[in-house]
């Protein structure tokens, strides 16, 4: 790596660690958060904040710690967080269990969906609510994914890769969300899909719902996105804009080989 872009990085890393203590606090804060899997040390010192309808791509190299971070976040049991603080919308999350980050609004779209086997697609998403609903509702998540309108009786385990991701995504609406987590949306799907989740997704961004994406296809995800951050390693290397990954062929070849 050059000695310009490893003072760049440097300099990043400094700054990522800097967390906002002003009068008007960030939307999302991770301060110093660090992860285990078992006596694996997978999240080591991240710090980042985000703004209120931003959308942020998580991105890195498969085993960069990019998962981890986002199961952190959903306060999901594994990985067991050890030392720093979480916090959306002035709440800590980082003493609460999963169920309780569901509540005050985390919502983790997984890499897998975990669509459940003998519900419908309308009764998934009836599941997903609570009475009353104060999340979206059944009618206005049609409106918005209108293939699924068309299957809502159809069995949700039956539907293909891209309109389960889109059941994925519908299904975390349905609830009262603040922060939306999405763990590889576009993995397997043929490009005529990525393309069609990128329109949920921007959909999403100007209803102005705050994101996280982790994406192996970083490109896509940076075309969202307004920042983007590079984890190595575990650590951020890289917390910038969104533009400044997509111009910079050095960086995006040393940190995401593309």
């Amino acid at each position: 790596m050059s000695d310009s872009l490893l003072k760049d990085v440097e300099v990043t890393n400094r700054v990522s660690k800097v967390v906002s203590t002003g009068s008007s606090p960030a939307f999302f804060s991770c301060w110093d958060m660090h992860s285990y899997y078992g006596e694996s040390y997978i999240v080591q010192g991240v710090s980042f904040d985000i703004r209120e309808g931003e959308v942020l791509a998580l991105l890195g190299r498969n085993g960069a710690g990019k998962t981890s971070t986002l199961r952190s976040i959903a306060r999901v049991d594994s990985p067991e967080v050890s030392r720093g603080e979480i916090w959306l919308d002035h709440k800590p999350l980082h003493h609460m269990q999963s169920h309780e980050a569901a509540q005050n609004g985390v919502a983790l779209v997984p890499e897998d969906r975990r669509i459940i086997q003998g519900l419908t697609v309308e009764e998934n998403l009836q599941l997903a609510q609570i009475n009353p609903p104060i999340g979206w509702s059944i009618e206005r998540i049609y409106e918005h994914f209108p293939r699924l309108a068309e299957r809502r009786k159809q069995m949700g385990t039956t539907l293909s890769g891209g309109e389960q991701q889109m059941l994925a995504v519908a299904r975390a609406l349905a609830r009262d969300i603040k922060l939306l987590l999405l763990d590889e949306p576009y993995e397997g799907l043929a490009p005529v899909i990525v393309q069609e989740i990128a329109n949920i997704v921007d959909s999403i961004k100007k209803r102005g719902i705050t994101t996280i994406i982790v994406e192996q296809n970083a490109v896509a995800a940076l075309r969202l996105a307004d920042r983007a951050i590079i984890l190595d390693m575990g650590q951020i290397v890289f917390d910038g804009t969104a533009e400044d990954v997509l111009t910079n062929d050095e960086l995006r070849h040393e940190y995401l080989a593309i």
